[in-house]
């Protein structure tokens, strides 16, 4: 990580460890079709409607502020996205979900429903496009599926050494957590978050994930990722 030269202009793209995984699989599936904008490196505090030079020059601290280069970890690059409201608005969205904290044993499911408060004129609501959910980790879910505004099932993966994230969209998900000991090694826990992004109003919330190493049944076949208990 490094930061920019803040007197010229500079567009630093990078792929996200995400986007070079989608390349990697020349399927077609690696196809960039929006942008969006956001200010994490932005202090507005530092805003001086009372410099000594003048009312022009309330911002220069924060013109002057450092930028930091692009880099690959989507789960802590663009936190802060820029959104459009309406003129008058007086509340930001708030994504808010059903759960504060997902606990899983092996095998076990739960369901996340998302809703946005201070959106559209009203207190609490569905957003009309839905929901984008991002586990940091999909290793450790067996399955993960969107329900509502064209929702998406993520395809069980091959296992991997280092966790990959995956996003799929939604007005509501579901997780199944794996059935299976071999990532735990000798930890009794694996934990993750979950990040919902409204798709329309652009507020998130992120969701500690806890995956417990509890054996629920007894019954047992070999699978690639190890030993599934059943």
């Amino acid at each position: 990580m490094g930061y920019l030269d803040n007197t010229k202009i500079i567009v630093d793209a990078v792929l996200t460890k995400r986007g070079r995984e989608l390349l990697a699989r020349n399927d077609g599936s690696f196809r960039i079709t929006q942008f969006a904008l956001a200010d994490d490196e932005i202090d507005y505090s530092l805003w001086n409607e009372n410099h000594p030079n003048g009312s022009q020059f309330s911002g220069e601290a924060i013109e002057n502020g450092t930028l930091l280069e692009a880099f690959p970890d989507e789960n802590n690059i663009m936190i802060h996205k820029l959104v459009t409201l309406p003129r008058g608005t007086t509340k930001l969205p708030i994504v808010t979900a059903n759960i504060s904290k997902i606990q899983l044993s092996l095998g076990s499911n739960t369901n996340v429903n998302p809703t946005t408060l201070n959106f559209g004129g009203q207190a609490n609501l569905k957003e009309p496009d839905g929901y984008m959910a991002t586990i940091a980790d999909r290793r450790l879910l067996q399955a993960f599926v969107g329900v509502g505004a064209k929702g998406k099932v993520s395809k069980r993966r091959p296992f991997s050494d280092s966790a990959l994230s995956e996003t799929i969209k939604g007005t509501s998900f579901s997780l199944t957590s794996i059935n299976s000991t071999s990532l735990f090694w000798s930890n009794t826990k694996l934990t993750t978050t979950i990040t919902i992004e409204g798709i329309n109003s652009g507020a998130r919330t992120t969701i500690p994930v806890e995956i417990s190493k509890e054996v629920i049944a007894t019954r047992g076949t070999q699978g690639e990722t190890g030993v599934f208990l059943k």
